[in-house]
């Protein structure tokens, strides 16, 4: 098969390691050293070859015009989650063609980031070290009256890919979980070892409500500023998904007044001056929850995997639902 590295130039080196990049090249007929960061730039005798295209972070748009002249291709093999930008109309109309996605493999450290934050709310432990700092470890006594892990409530929002994965890394500990999504049964969430309800009362009764619904226009800043007041005073909100879904006047409001806590890995909207860059119990992070560094070598794994099947003509690890596209980020 001939492959494409379709990406930025350099990002094969970011995404896979040494001994991945060689693996690639016995696999597929593709120049490893050679990425194409325009398909529309790229030569007609390059594109009515290629049999599959790997995409990652910032490739190329594959259109209707990339689509045409390119007869052969068989495939779209993504090295990362969202196709957003990637595909196109066009692209998602040609049935024929296999869209796989490496999304499951960058669930893995969103969840783990997402359960290390959890028990880490669940000691309070921002507000302890704040006030620890304050005293520069002078204090006396530590107040034990509030927080822990043992019978605290935590509530996600979605029992989406990198939410049933934290529900599911959730299950040794003693934590009663809920999970609201309009999509998903009882019964499927019960398998998780969690309840289902709906969001006002996963929020009334959660010490820990963590976000992890996909950014479509139907779920644009579904955590309101009601949902927000009817936390229980000292519960944390985590944030690995997308900004854009949280009323964020009505968060710095509950979080600069000190009543609630806060882990924001994304945060696309603040601005250099607003005050929660200065809130001690707001942890705000480079939206380092998904892969980074050697994670980025399990998604260029998966990818690998995508490309043995599809060589070897078994079924996709990974294909992309196209009936579900409007829900899915």
């Amino acid at each position: 098969m001939k492959a494409l590295l379709a990406m930025p130039h350099g990002l094969q080196h970011t995404m896979f390691s040494p001994e991945q990049l060689e693996q690639l090249s016995r696999m597929v007929e593709v120049d490893v050293e050679q990425t194409v960061p325009d398909l529309a730039a790229a030569p007609d005798a390059v594109l009515s070859e290629v049999e599959v295209l790997i995409t990652g972070w910032g490739s190329p748009c594959v259109d209707g015009a990339v689509l045409e002249r390119s007869p052969r291709l068989r495939a779209v093999v993504h090295t990362a989650g969202t196709l957003r930008h990637v595909a196109s109309q066009a692209l998602w109309r040609r049935e024929d063609l296999l869209v796989t996605t490496a999304a499951q493999a960058n669930a893995v450290p969103v969840a783990e980031f997402t359960l290390a934050q959890i028990l880490l709310a669940g000691k309070r432990s921002l507000a302890r070290e704040a006030a620890h700092r304050r005293s520069r470890g002078r204090e006396k006594t530590l107040d034990l009256s509030a927080g822990g892990n043992y019978g605290a409530v935590v509530g996600l929002i979605g029992a989406s890919r990198i939410g049933t994965m934290v529900a599911e890394l959730l299950q040794p500990f003693s934590l009663e979980v809920l999970i609201s999504d309009p999509f998903v049964e009882a019964d499927a969430i019960r398998q998780l070892g969690a309840t289902k309800v709906e969001l006002p009362e996963l929020f009334r009764r959660s010490d820990v409500v963590s976000l992890h619904a996909p950014d479509v226009p139907s779920t644009q800043k579904m955590v309101t500023a009601e949902l927000l007041s009817s936390m229980p005073d000292g519960a944390t909100f985590v944030n690995t998904a997308r900004p854009a879904l949280v009323d964020l006047d009505a968060l710095r409001a509950e979080l600069v007044s000190g009543r609630l806590g806060a882990a924001l890995d994304v945060h696309d909207d603040l601005a250099p001056d607003d005050p929660l860059w200065d809130v001690p119990t707001v942890s705000i992070t480079p939206h380092i929850a998904g892969s980074l560094g050697n994670e980025l070598h399990r998604m260029a794994a998966s990818a690998l995997e995508e490309l043995r099947r599809l060589h070897a003509g078994e079924a996709a690890l990974a294909p992309v639902d196209r009936e579900h596209l409007s829900t899915t980020a």
